[in-house]
């Protein structure tokens, strides 16, 4: 069973920056397409940005464009999401989470596969 992990969640002011990182255990992330989910208190999860497996990268909200920048390192089995120029409204909890087929997507109900989420949460 593909698990997934994130870390790099934590507190920043307005601003700051978070790298946050999806790593798995026991499996290769190279056929996978990894998404990124946020979801805030009161909230639905809501789809962040996606790479394919052919590292093909979509960003679907408009927030985030220009500020979040995802990325994979192959060698390192990992998949980032760097986030700049936090803003309060970010704050939530962010999953990563994989699918084998079909590409990218931001529907969350097409992902086999999630990780337990990490917080993020910008305050000043």
């Amino acid at each position: 069973q593909l698990q997934l992990v994130e870390s790099g969640g934590g507190s920043v002011q307005p601003g700051g920056s978070l790298r946050l990182s999806c790593v798995a255990s026991e499996f290769t992330l190279d056929d996978l397409h990894i998404g990124w989910f946020r979801q805030a208190p009161g909230k639905e999860r809501e789809g962040v940005s996606c790479i394919s497996s052919s590292d093909g990268r979509w960003y679907y909200l408009d927030s985030v464009k220009g500020r979040f920048t995802i990325s994979r390192d192959r060698a390192k089995n990992t998949v980032y999401l760097q986030m700049n120029s936090l803003k309060p409204e970010d704050t939530a909890v962010y999953y990563c989470a994989a699918r084998r087929i079909s590409g990218c997507t931001s529907y969350s109900k097409f992902y086999n596969y999630w990780g337990q989420g990490t917080q993020v949460t910008v305050s000043s």
